[in-house]
């Protein structure tokens, strides 16, 4: 357990509520809750290390005048971003057409407003920690430059997924080698990590066990666009 981010998180969570009162404070306290935290635990505090300019349960109203509370909003200024774990179940096996066509209208209607949408499953929150941070990083550097120390190997892996975004087709490790100023022993090893972690995937060549080349794993640059 990260004693530190126990204590930020309870600090952030209590800072939040003695400025709130009535049902936004009341949808704190039960809209908060696993799966918000272990975001927050999983992602978003090993790549910032604090939580400024975020606001758990934020409280936007909707095209009908309804209050819709999302997850997180990330609010350093110009840039308005909503932040939503999205479970399986509720999000999915459980919704009805009425829901469904609601929650995407509320999406939009949210970016009508100016803001950008980030939606990530639970399960890769839980599971998969690392895809949800480079996509995180990698979406909100294009606005600001973090302040954050980011480690080598993760600005790479966030480079090697724009050179997979912008390529009309797989990319090969000497291209990764060559953009990066790297062997292609390492450029190697940041391609395999991207799979690992389900980003990127392997492409033979017919009649050739050998990896030539690698792309893009399809719905991976979503977050992204």
């Amino acid at each position: 357990m990260d004693k530190e981010f126990e204590e930020k998180h309870e600090m952030f969570i209590q800072s939040h509520l003695t400025r709130r009162s009535g049902e936004r404070k009341g949808r704190l306290k039960r809209g908060h809750g696993h799966g918000e935290k272990l975001f927050l635990e999983n992602v978003w505090w090993p790549l910032y290390r604090n939580f400024d300019h975020l606001h758990p349960e934020y409280e936007v109203r909707d095209w009908r005048g309804r209050p819709y509370f999302g997850d997180f909003a990330f609010l350093p200024g110009q840039l308005k971003l909503m932040i939503e774990i999205k479970g399986y179940g509720p999000h999915v096996r459980d919704m009805d057409r009425k829901k469904y066509c609601n929650e995407l209208n509320r999406e939009l209607y949210l970016q009508t407003l100016g803001y950008r949408i980030a939606s990530f499953a639970y399960d890769d929150v839980d599971n998969r920690p690392d895809l949800c941070m480079n996509m995180l990083d990698f979406l909100l550097r294009r606005y600001f430059v973090s302040d954050q120390p980011i480690h080598r190997w993760q600005a790479a892996e966030s480079e090697v997924i724009r050179m997979a975004l912008g390529s009309p087709g797989p990319i090969r490790p000497k291209q990764v080698a060559h953009h990066l100023q790297i062997s292609s022993r390492t450029a190697g090893k940041y391609l395999q990590s991207l799979c690992s972690k389900g980003i990127l995937r392997p492409v033979s060549n017919r009649g050739s066990a050998r990896i030539h080349f690698y792309e893009l794993v399809p719905g991976k640059g979503d977050l992204i666009g």
